[in-house]
């Protein structure tokens, strides 16, 4: 059954009214018809309804909510992706695959070994799409939740929000002996995790950088004998993390 996300303001007493690029898309692409059911997801409570066509017009779709929904798609585990810019399109695969997986949150780094260059006004139009990206995969995952893609930041700005992190994990090929498991059965047994974890870009991360994020708190896992792509990376480290710490 499609899914999509609503604004809490959109909600009306027992309607909900679908507007925006949803419209054209449930009428022309998915050419539903009146009486037809949508699940639609609140962001602004995270609560999931199913919902009947009762009228789809040029801009808006009326709603008839037929029951709120008991199942909760989100994880007790909440990852925050700090990712190095790749090349390319590698960033739109990471974006679409670890949101299906569950990412809470992806930030794009500017680092040192960066291929990419980003100045303001790309940053934007990058930004807005890879937001599309994100909702897109959400909704075809049945998230509750869009992932956020936030603004670029440097290693400088990472530094100070570490410590709010239950581990803070960078995968690095040089290391050969701390793996993510070990790190993360040494948190287990709460009823909730935050973990932010990094990923270098193709050039991997600098022993600089990695000096610096280390002396702030950060632990430096291994993922295996083989080296990993950085597109590949972030997909196994989010798989990992929510088979070991996921409430089953």
């Amino acid at each position: 059954m499609q899914k999509i996300f609503i604004e809490n303001k959109h909600m009306q007493d027992n309607k909900i009214n679908i507007t925006g690029e949803d419209v054209k898309h449930i009428s022309n692409v998915l050419r539903m018809k009146p009486n037809d059911k949508i699940e639609v997801c609140n962001l602004g409570n995270n609560k999931n309804y199913l919902v009947q066509i009762e009228e789809i017009k040029k801009d808006i779709i009326i709603t008839n909510i037929i029951e709120e929904k008991e199942q909760v798609n989100e994880s007790n585990v909440k990852i925050d992706l700090y990712q190095g810019l790749p090349k390319a399109d590698k960033m739109e695969l990471i974006i679409q695959k670890t949101t299906e997986i569950g990412i809470s949150k992806i930030i794009p780094i500017d680092m040192e070994r960066c291929i990419v260059k980003l100045d303001e006004k790309e940053s934007k139009k990058k930004i807005d799409r890879w937001q599309k990206i994100a909702e897109a995969a959400a909704k075809q995952s049945k998230r509750d939740i869009i992932p956020v893609v936030e603004n670029k930041v440097k290693i400088k700005d990472i530094i100070k929000n570490i410590k709010k992190y239950d581990l803070f994990l960078i995968a690095y090929e040089e290391e050969n002996t701390n793996t993510l498991k070990q790190e993360l059965q040494s948190i287990t047994g709460k009823e909730k995790y935050k973990i932010g974890i990094l990923i270098g870009p193709e050039g991997g991360i600098s022993i600089e950088e990695i000096e610096n994020l280390k002396n702030n708190g950060a632990k430096i896992v291994t993922l295996g004998k083989r080296i990993l792509r950085c597109e590949t990376a972030p997909i196994v480290m989010t798989s990992n993390i929510m088979y070991e710490l996921e409430n089953k």
